[in-house]
Protein backbone atom coordinates (compact mmCIF):
# COMPACT_ATOMS: atom_id res chain seq x y z
CA UNK A 1 0.00 0.00 0.00
CA UNK A 2 3.09 2.57 0.51
CA UNK A 3 6.68 2.82 0.78
CA UNK A 4 8.91 4.50 3.37
CA UNK A 5 12.21 4.34 2.35
CA UNK A 6 15.31 3.96 4.44
CA UNK A 7 15.81 7.50 4.97
CA UNK A 8 12.58 8.32 6.33
CA UNK A 9 12.20 5.34 8.77
CA UNK A 10 15.51 6.28 10.31
CA UNK A 11 14.37 9.62 10.87
CA UNK A 12 11.27 8.07 11.97
CA UNK A 13 13.06 5.69 14.67
CA UNK A 14 15.72 8.67 15.62
CA UNK A 15 12.71 11.09 16.43
CA UNK A 16 10.51 8.15 18.21
CA UNK A 17 13.62 7.81 20.93
CA UNK A 18 14.67 11.43 21.24
CA UNK A 19 11.35 11.37 22.40
CA UNK A 20 11.61 8.46 24.70
CA UNK A 21 8.08 6.75 22.60
CA UNK A 22 10.10 3.67 21.31
CA UNK A 23 7.32 0.74 20.31
CA UNK A 24 5.22 4.02 19.26
CA UNK A 25 4.42 4.22 15.60
CA UNK A 26 3.55 6.36 12.96
CA UNK A 27 0.33 7.76 12.38
CA UNK A 28 -0.20 8.98 8.47
CA UNK A 29 -3.24 10.99 7.87
CA UNK A 30 -4.98 13.07 4.93
CA UNK A 31 -7.37 15.80 5.88
CA UNK A 32 -9.23 18.81 4.51
CA UNK A 33 -7.16 21.98 4.29
CA UNK A 34 -4.54 23.52 2.48
CA UNK A 35 -4.44 25.45 -0.82
CA UNK A 36 -4.86 22.92 -2.73
CA UNK A 37 -8.09 20.98 -0.77
CA UNK A 38 -6.44 18.17 1.18
CA UNK A 39 -3.28 18.38 3.56
CA UNK A 40 -1.38 15.74 4.73
CA UNK A 41 -1.25 14.85 8.67
CA UNK A 42 2.03 12.97 10.23
CA UNK A 43 1.93 12.31 13.58
CA UNK A 44 3.21 9.42 16.67
CA UNK A 45 0.80 7.42 18.60
CA UNK A 46 1.21 4.51 20.71
CA UNK A 47 -0.82 2.27 19.20
CA UNK A 48 -3.86 1.53 16.41
CA UNK A 49 -7.24 2.74 16.64
CA UNK A 50 -10.21 0.39 15.84
CA UNK A 51 -10.51 0.89 11.97
CA UNK A 52 -6.64 1.54 11.20
CA UNK A 53 -4.66 -0.36 8.96
CA UNK A 54 -1.29 -0.99 10.61
CA UNK A 55 1.93 -1.70 8.37
CA UNK A 56 5.18 -2.55 9.58
CA UNK A 57 7.63 -0.94 7.24
CA UNK A 58 11.73 -0.80 7.55
CA UNK A 59 10.88 -1.09 11.35
CA UNK A 60 8.39 1.32 11.44
CA UNK A 61 4.33 1.11 12.71
CA UNK A 62 2.35 2.67 10.13
CA UNK A 63 -0.97 3.06 11.11
CA UNK A 64 -3.79 4.80 8.77
CA UNK A 65 -7.26 5.15 9.37
CA UNK A 66 -9.49 3.66 6.15
CA UNK A 67 -10.75 7.44 5.01
CA UNK A 68 -7.09 8.30 4.67
CA UNK A 69 -6.39 5.26 2.99
CA UNK A 70 -8.39 5.94 0.09
CA UNK A 71 -5.98 8.63 -0.57
CA UNK A 72 -2.85 7.22 0.30
CA UNK A 73 -2.35 4.37 -1.65
CA UNK A 74 0.43 4.01 -3.32
CA UNK A 75 2.72 6.55 -1.62
CA UNK A 76 5.90 6.96 -0.43
CA UNK A 77 7.14 8.68 2.69
CA UNK A 78 10.73 10.34 2.17
CA UNK A 79 13.01 12.22 4.07
CA UNK A 80 15.37 14.94 2.96
CA UNK A 81 18.30 16.23 4.61
CA UNK A 82 19.41 19.01 2.32
CA UNK A 83 20.64 22.38 2.34
CA UNK A 84 17.92 23.92 1.04
CA UNK A 85 15.54 21.95 3.73
CA UNK A 86 14.91 19.49 5.72
CA UNK A 87 11.59 17.27 6.14
CA UNK A 88 9.32 14.68 5.24
CA UNK A 89 8.22 14.28 1.79
CA UNK A 90 5.28 12.52 0.41
CA UNK A 91 4.92 11.37 -2.65
CA UNK A 92 1.79 10.37 -4.04
CA UNK A 93 0.71 9.14 -7.51
CA UNK A 94 -3.00 10.04 -6.78
CA UNK A 95 -2.69 13.41 -6.47
CA UNK A 96 -3.96 15.40 -9.70
CA UNK A 97 -2.31 18.91 -8.42
CA UNK A 98 0.00 20.16 -5.71
CA UNK A 99 0.86 23.51 -4.15
CA UNK A 100 4.14 25.02 -4.74
CA UNK A 101 5.11 23.89 -0.97
CA UNK A 102 4.19 20.29 -1.87
CA UNK A 103 2.04 19.83 1.45
CA UNK A 104 -0.96 19.97 -0.19
CA UNK A 105 -2.94 18.39 -2.82
CA UNK A 106 -5.94 17.63 -4.71
CA UNK A 107 -7.67 14.24 -5.41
Amino acid sequence: MITVTDGAAEKVRILLNEQGNDGHGLRMGVMGGGCSGFQYKLDFEEKEGEMDQVFEINGVKIFIDMKSSLYLNGVTLDYNDGLMGAGFKIENPNARTTCGCGESFSA
